[in-house]
């Protein structure tokens, strides 16, 4: 399968086709992070970088591309976002991909991006054609990840639940400011989020009252949860405490007992292997995550593709 891969990242689809058994004749990838192309070099030497998509014509590839696949920025249609959409300068970015489609003219498409706002939804499905199908990377992970897919592929049906939890995956890591880190060692963990709050003196919520000064609040909201939080690019959005459901203020003055995901645990939610980004700064690595694919999803959705791609048996 000759593939052209757009906002390539850290080279999940490469991965993802291997293990659904597809053989790859060329990867052609597009990507302008310098630690992510060193990461795909290192992990996959066939791939072959062109830099920025906004630069290329990708008439070039015509009659020579059999998928084209990317999920381009989020942050203009994510709910966390401001809200620019797809007039944003980043997510806009969703129009370069249907230009190289257009001008590339491959046999397959497979779009990738966060659940949105119906109105981004209605345009991208207008622009592509198709549907899309929303997968939870909970299914096949131990994390919560909704994601649309809009792609051609035929027949994509939900992924089997696997029934993963977020204990399989955790490492045993002691939480430096607990006074007794004994006592945490073989208990389930609750997941949590630290989010800048306004309290009034009673610990409630006052949002839009200006006057009061923003503090850090570690918050649990679900006790013994079996699954993480989506993955992003912020590390104090996804982090663990022994703590029972509560809202706790001043959680770095006070020293409050949390810990951030590792990042062998972060590829694990990911369904990646533990050492794919060693090569690279672990901050690079875990924003690379927080802006990556959970394999086994994509894998999934490639595993639909004609037989006519898969590798011979005796190569499996």
């Amino acid at each position: 399968m000759r593939v052209l891969s757009l906002f390539d990242g850290i080279c999940c689809g490469h991965l993802a086709l291997e293990r659904a058994e597809i053989k790859i004749d060329s990867y052609d990838a597009y990507e302008i992070e310098p630690n992510a192309i060193k990461a795909t070099q290192a992990n996959f030497p066939d791939v072959v970088h062109h830099g920025d998509v906004t630069k290329e014509d990708f008439t070039k590839y015509k009659g020579k591309v059999d998928i084209i696949i990317g999920g381009f920025p989020c942050m203009d249609v994510s709910m966390a976002g401001k809200g620019a959409g797809l007039k944003g300068a980043r997510s806009g970015l969703f129009y370069e991909f249907l230009r190289a489609m257009e001008e590339c003219q491959p046999k397959y498409f497979l779009v990738e991006n966060v659940v949105m706002k119906k109105e981004w939804e209605d345009i991208i499905t207008s622009c592509l054609g198709v549907e899309p199908i929303e997968i939870n990377s909970a299914l096949v992970s131990a994390q919560n990840r909704r994601r649309l897919y809009w792609t051609n592929i035929p027949n994509v049906t939900q992924p089997k639940d696997h029934g993963i939890k977020l204990e399989y995956i955790l490492d045993d890591v002691e939480f430096k400011n607990y006074k007794n880190p004994a006592a945490i060692r073989g208990r389930r963990l609750n997941k949590a989020t630290i989010v800048g709050r306004r309290l009034d003196e009673n610990g409630h919520r006052q949002d839009y009252d200006k006057s009061i000064p923003i503090t850090q609040c570690l918050e649990v909201r679900a006790s013994n949860t079996d699954k993480s939080n989506c993955l992003t690019t912020v590390d104090k959005d996804n982090v663990l405490t022994p703590l029972p459901v509560g809202r706790y203020p001043d959680a770095f003055k006070n020293n409050l007992p949390f810990r951030y995901y590792t990042t062998k645990e972060m590829c694990r939610l990911q369904t990646l292997p533990d050492s794919f980004l060693n090569m690279i700064p672990e901050s690079a690595a875990r924003k690379a995550l927080g802006n990556g694919w959970t394999v086994n999803v994509i894998s999934h959705i490639f595993s639909f593709l004609p037989d006519e791609y898969k590798l011979p048996e005796e190569f499996v």
